[in-house]
């Protein structure tokens, strides 16, 4: 039976406070507040009792015996910001990043289930959601189809029974994202099935679609697609809109769309704003140094985008697409007390936060973070083998070609180079993907990462496999055994000394720590990486996509070298 957000002795209470009979714990007063389905800025008087808006209109308590009175003559109010597509573990964690967010009025995450689904059993995966239930902010999830890479066990995890469990849940809100959506095009009923099974659940298919032609746009809504965020032309949006997809538009470290998009809606003079939404798409750290989604409304405000829709693409829109437009997204009475309170509506960095009832930051202060919570259902990286001279084999036809962050192309082998060493000042490096465990390893070599990197490693992955990077095989072997000494992490070696280093102590993959530390150690990683000839934007993107089968055109997976147009393995994982 579907889980109550108020027991029935709670709305009584909140019922009470209308009737003059139990008084409201705060009233915010003369507020000046956008109703996003009016759309229209009104004044009146927010009650609040506990984590809920019990009354906002014209009227005051009769009873107000112990109430805080706030006026906020003078202030702006807009709901809580919601982020609709979030991928809360790139090296932050969900809870720190949701306590970083929060200072700057994102308070409502829906987010990315794949770290849990590859990381922990589903049942330790529930319990830790359930954890974050418990927090002053919102946790809702996705349910992925698949790994996004090529797994040795990958129908252990994304298989029918696991699936509908996940689908089972009320906090779970969507199936997706569809990043093997080809699977579709090609005859597979099964993930058909999981999608008519969220849609006979009530809950939304968010597609992954770049670059997709109309045709194959079609075919996506035809399948059971409701909403896509992979735009990166206003003609994209277009299509899909005319096709009838809702859309996200992105402002991410590696896709920052966002202005563009923008000026040619409003160019095009395109009434649409009720059916967009906007991400930040799980950017890396630093990205968010200057916000969350008050950054996307930013853009919006200084691009010509009406406040009322920039506020609405951010908080009402999204919940009124997921069906939460009853406790999230909209100040009426019912809805969770998550309110930002800004010095003006040109301003979306709010000066105080309201979420479910509890102040996090007042009067531009921090005045509450988030409880901490148990990590013990991520087991710790405990790496339990050494890497010989035998594993350092790259005698192979076929390297990886780094384009750009993510896109990799095949490229023929012809070096002459030494076992020990590869020439610095070249682009070419050598690269090993190593199970956690020790079980197998594939070895290639990797163009256009860098012309100086002597030894770097990472247990931060897509899969959550060791990755190694280098031109001297002393220096890899050096960063490895640094990584193991830190129970996971990235380092960057030279010489047999640690050059820069993030800790990443909650299961090899997550830092456990403030976002603030977070981004300096992200800052001096990027920087010694720039300095050695990494030429791209975001290092930290590269690492995780270098297994990624739902981009082009080769990727190192843990089944091996793999043609991801072809769909076949390339060249095998070796047994170590």
């Amino acid at each position: 039976m579907p889980e109550t957000t108020w027991k029935i002795h709670e709305i009584r209470k909140q019922v009470a406070v209308i009737d003059g009979k139990l008084a409201p714990s705060m009233v915010l007063k003369n507020a000046r507040f956008l109703h996003s389905v009016l759309k229209k800025w009104l004044v009146g008087n927010i009650w609040i009792l506990g984590d809920r808006i019990v009354y906002v209109g014209h009227e005051m308590p009769a009873n107000l015996a112990g109430t805080e009175v706030l006026n906020l003559e003078n202030k702006v109010v807009v709901p809580g910001y919601i982020e609709p597509h979030v991928h809360p573990t790139q090296l932050y964690n969900p809870h720190s990043f949701a306590d970083y967010a929060a200072q700057t009025g994102t308070t409502t995450f829906i987010a990315d289930n794949m770290t849990l689904a590859l990381s922990l059993s589903k049942q330790k995966a529930f319990t830790f959601m359930d954890k974050l239930k418990k927090l002053p902010v919102s946790f809702y999830w996705w349910a992925r189809f698949d790994s996004q890479s090529e797994l040795q066990n990958e129908d252990e995890i994304f298989n029918n029974k696991s699936i509908l469990e996940w689908l089972s849940r009320d906090d779970v809100l969507l199936g997706g994202e569809l990043t093997g959506w080809p699977r579709l095009i090609h005859g597979d009923d099964l993930m058909l099935h999981w999608m008519q099974a969220a849609k006979l659940k009530g809950k939304k298919v968010e597609g992954h679609f770049p670059g997709a032609s109309e045709k194959t746009i079609a075919r996506m809504k035809l399948f059971g697609a409701d909403s896509d965020h992979e735009a990166m032309t206003v003609e994209e949006v277009e299509r899909r809109i005319l096709h009838g997809l809702d859309v996200t538009l992105r402002h991410s470290s590696i896709r920052p769309d966002l202005p563009q998009l923008l000026q040619g809606i409003l160019e095009k003079k395109l009434d649409i704003f009720d059916h967009l939404m906007m991400t930040t798409d799980g950017s890396t750290p630093a990205f968010h140094e200057d916000g969350v989604m008050d950054k996307c409304i930013r853009i919006a405000l200084e691009e010509g985008v009406s406040p009322i829709d920039a506020y609405n693409m951010a908080s009402y829109n999204i919940a009124r697409y997921y069906d939460k437009s009853h406790l999230h997204g909209l100040i009426a009475t019912g809805r969770f007390a998550t309110l930002n309170i800004l010095k003006n509506e040109l301003t979306p960095n709010p000066e105080s936060v309201l979420s479910k009832g509890i102040w996090l930051k007042r009067d531009n202060e921090k005045v509450n973070a988030l409880p901490k919570i148990d990590w013990n259902p991520f087991n710790d990286l405990i790496i339990p083998f050494d890497l010989t001279d035998d594993d350092f084999q790259f005698s192979m036809p076929i390297g990886i070609h780094l384009t750009n962050e993510v896109i990799t192309k095949p490229f023929s082998i012809n070096l002459q180079f030494s076992k020990k060493e590869l020439p610095l000042g070249k682009d070419e490096s050598y690269l090993m993907l190593i199970d956690r465990k020790g079980k197998w390893r594939v070895n290639t070599v990797l163009k256009g990462f860098d012309t100086h990197v002597k030894g770097f490693a990472s247990s931060y992955s897509n899969t959550g496999e060791i990755i190694l990077i280098g031109k001297s095989i002393e220096d890899m072997k050096f960063a490895f055994n640094e990584l193991k000494r830190l129970n996971g992490g990235i380092v960057l070696a030279e010489n047999k000394e640690v050059v820069a280093s993030i800790p990443l102590k909650i299961n090899g993959k997550l830092f456990d720590g403030d976002v603030e530390q977070l981004i300096e150690y992200e800052g001096l990683l990027t920087s010694a990486l720039k300095e050695r000839g990494y030429s791209h934007t975001d290092a930290i993107y590269t690492l995780f996509f270098l297994q990624s089968t739902h981009l082009p055109y080769i990727r190192i997976t843990p089944q091996g070298i793999y043609d991801v147009m072809k769909k076949k393995v390339m060249l095998p994982a070796v047994m170590r």
